[in-house]
């Protein structure tokens, strides 16, 4: 990270806050900004109401970004919140869990097996590089918890001009929770349940005076994988946070956020002559392991310098530390003797292991400046943005050595390497070999050499705009720039190789947003998003998966890969605006994409030679369908076509990988009486097929799939209130992604029963 650009980019946005508050400081001390005891009040009642143990809120009027002006019903964009307690209420508690079900969101995996698992593609379009806390970019492919989360928000479709470059499917942002002087609070939440789940939890908010208030969260969780024994997940965090309120102007926050997360790290299954091997043991050997370690500090500043003038701020610092040492399993013929692999005949089906590692130490830096408007020119009501921000972000990856081989091979094999002696988990029988978890000793695994050294710096400046044109119709126009150097030092089989380059990144957002009746809009929009050449940092110089890509002369200049969106729809909010209705026909159209020579694992490809689209239509609904009936739906159908393609030209006319053209996911709570309420999700995921992002789908098939869950709450008194949870009802073994080969064809979770006690003090 350089350190004269992080303290010169943190130094002009504070001078930029200084000189606006003096300009405005007359008119500042001439204001009455103190909240009224009226004003205190309400505020009060509605955060006990929130975080008050007898209540469930499935209803959202706004987005928690700062920078979203209006209600989500005026937004010209397709914006999907889950809050606190849908995610607590569905029993899920990983960032990925609770992506993995929503619609028009699909996992991947990755070369190497990408064990760290946050790889999202929304609409088609990577995600993994475009995941946010509070506006700013998470870089890095860590394990992400909800422990400490207020609400999840899923951008659909190109975000360029909040996120920057990326986000041409869609961003995930997540909210924290913040320290608060408007409610004195603790909460105590303890779960236990099969598979040794256990999941332990505090939240504690307390004003220490009229002007601070400090908030806790404490979590510690281990589990094993449903009906997976053998296959493990660990967490403990801490959220603490600090808030300093002069009750007038001023608002300053502090938090500090650590997670560590320790799992053995599950694969899952692989196919045989074509099948998905059903049942599969957990073949992880002793030694595997996922570790992610993050912590991180931010400071938020908000300042009212009239009625008419604010500035936001938010600065952090972290540092994440993972890694993996992951066992797969490879479908495969076994033979019996030497003599019969090389004449391939009296072969069996089975399956073998390998075995993919990575570590990426990452640390990053941003902070962001808003000013914030609302003026008035004539008859049109302005609601103004100028956001400034400045991100270094360096991520260094490598994998580890000493990784271990097959101690007690007791079959023959022919593969790429020629015939061999290996260990084959399923005999000629069909039964599972013994001792299957100590094939391989992992105990001298150590860090080898970094295989790429990523840095990317970029200043950007945002302006947006909301103008209230008539009574009925609302504009909104916005526009960011961004200015980044890029450098990434990779090593591969060909030796090290520097790639660096700098440019400037434009893009916008139009949209128009129409009243029809009271509560109910028509909106139209077109955006746009750029992703750049080496744009994903846990790949280096692999091109097919959106690492460095280079023409055959070994150039890396290329033009930005570009995509813009086309998007009508409809937005109500019913129900006295407890019910939140939207309704999207969308095309998202890619151009300029950098291509992988078909291998996968080269940095030479194609620049700028493909082009896909997506189109479809979502419809989300999500508040109260009555008083008694909380809902949240999200449905998609989409199509993928791949249009254009030098590098695989036969790929022209099929869908994208790990594309499903349809999904669903549905979550319902029903109050039955005063004290008790049950509820349950499905999830639906068409069938999808393997393969790189941005290629046609010719790996092998994840089948559709369909899985329910159950819950059941009840308040015992005031202050406590126990909630059952009965995951995947019918026991369902289902896949979530897969690879181009099948050596990894994930599993969900299966069954699972756990309960858990909440009291609040």
């Amino acid at each position: 990270m350089s350190k004269n650009n992080v303290f010169g980019s943190t130094a002009l946005l504070s001078t930029l806050a200084l000189t606006i508050s003096a300009a405005h400081a007359n008119d500042a001390n001439s204001q009455t900004n103190a909240k009224t005891a009226v004003e205190k009040e309400k505020e009060a009642i509605e955060l006990i109401e929130i975080h008050g143990v007898r209540n469930s809120i499935y209803n959202v009027r706004k987005s928690g970004d700062a920078r979203r002006l209006v209600d989500l019903v005026d937004m010209p964009t397709t914006i999907t919140v889950l809050t606190k307690d849908q995610i607590e209420e569905s029993g899920r508690s990983d960032l990925k869990e609770v992506l993995s079900t929503q619609a028009g969101v699909t996992l991947g995996t990755g070369e190497n097996g990408n064990a760290f698992g946050d790889r999202y593609i929304i609409r088609g379009h990577e995600a993994r590089s475009d995941v946010f806390v509070d506006g700013l970019r998470d870089p890095g492919m860590n394990t992400r918890e909800s422990f400490s989360v207020e609400q999840i928000e899923i951008t659909k479709g190109p975000s360029a001009t909040f996120a920057g470059r990326g986000s041409s499917g869609g961003a995930v942002n997540s909210i924290t929770k913040k320290a608060s002087l408007g409610y004195d609070f603790g909460r105590v939440d303890v779960g236990v349940g099969s598979d040794n789940y256990l999941r332990a939890a505090v939240d504690v908010n307390t004003p220490l005076t009229d002007n601070f208030a400090t908030r806790i969260n404490i979590m510690t969780a281990k589990e094993d994988a449903p009906k997976r024994d053998g296959a493990e997940r660990e967490r403990q965090g801490i959220l603490a946070s600090g808030l300093y309120d002069n009750l007038e102007d001023l608002k300053i926050w502090t938090d500090f956020y650590y997670l560590n997360a320790e799992d053995v790290p599950d694969l899952g299954s692989t196919m045989v002559n074509g099948e998905i091997i059903e049942d599969i043991p957990v073949y992880a050997q002793e030694g595997d392991f996922l570790n992610s370690e993050a912590a991180s500090g931010t400071l938020r500043v908000e300042y009212e310098i009239n009625d008419a003038w604010k500035i936001y701020s938010i600065t952090r610092y972290g540092k994440t530390d993972n890694g993996y040492l992951a066992t797969s399993a490879g479908g495969t013929t076994g033979y019996f003797t030497e003599e019969d692999a090389n004449d391939r005949v009296n072969g069996f089906g089975t399956f073998t292991f390998g075995s993919h590692s990575n570590y990426q130490d990452v640390e990053h830096f941003a902070t962001q400046l808003n000013l914030f408007a609302e003026l008035k020119t004539g008859s049109v009501e302005h609601k103004f943005l100028v956001s400034g921000e400045y991100a270094d972000y360096s991520v260094l990856n490598g994998r580890y050595t000493d990784i271990g081989s097959i101690d007690s091979p007791n079959c023959w094999t022919a593969g790429r390497g020629g015939v061999g002696q290996n260990f084959c988990a399923i005999d000629a029988n069909g039964n599972t070999a013994t001792n299957l978890n100590n094939i391989i000793d992992r105990s001298q695994a150590v860090k080898g050499d970094f295989t790429s050294d990523y840095s990317y710096e970029v200043s950007a400046l945002s302006f947006m705009d909301t103008m209230q044109v008539t009574k009925d119709l609302m504009l909104f126009a916005g526009i960011r720039i961004d200015n980044y150097d890029y450098s990434n030092l990779t090593n591969g089989r060909n030796g090290e190789a520097l790639y660096e380059f700098s440019d400037t990144l434009t893009n916008g957002h139009l949209g128009v947003v129409y009243e029809v009746l009271d509560d109910i809009n028509l909106y139209a929009s077109y955006g746009s998003a750029t992703n750049i050449n080496g744009g994903e940092s846990d790949v280096g110089g692999n091109c097919g998966y959106g690492g460095v890509c280079t023409d055959s002369q070994g150039s890396a200049n290329a033009e930005p890969e570009t995509v813009r969106n086309l998007e009508f729809g409809t937005k109500m909010s019913l129900n006295d605006e407890s019910l939140f209705v939207q309704l999207a026909a969308f095309r998202l159209t890619k151009d300029d994409i950098m291509e992988g020579a078909g291998s996968g694992y080269e940095v030479t490809g194609a620049l700028n030679t493909g082009k896909h689209e997506v189109k479809g239509i979502e419809i989300a609904m999500n508040g109260q369908l009555t008083d008694e009936l909380s809902i949240q739906i999200s449905a998609a159908k989409m199509d993928s076509e791949i249009l254009e393609s030098a590098s695989n030209p036969d790929s022209v006319g099929l869908p994208l990988a790990l594309f499903a053209k349809e999904s669903l996911y549905a979550q319902a709570r029903y109050q039955l009486t005063e004290d008790f309420a049950f509820g349950g999700d499905v999830t639906y995921k068409g069938r999808m097929t393997g393969g790189q992002p941005d290629t046609g789908s010719t790996g092998p098939e994840v089948p559709s799939y369909t899985v329910y869950n159950l819950f059941a709450t009840y308040n015992f008194s005031e202050n406590l209130t126990t909630r059952l949870n009965f995951g995947n009802v019918f026991d369902k073994e289902y896949y979530t992604s897969t690879y181009r080969a099948p050596k990894f064809m994930y599993i969900g979770d299966r069954q699972s029963i756990r309960a858990t006690v909440t009291y609040e003090f």
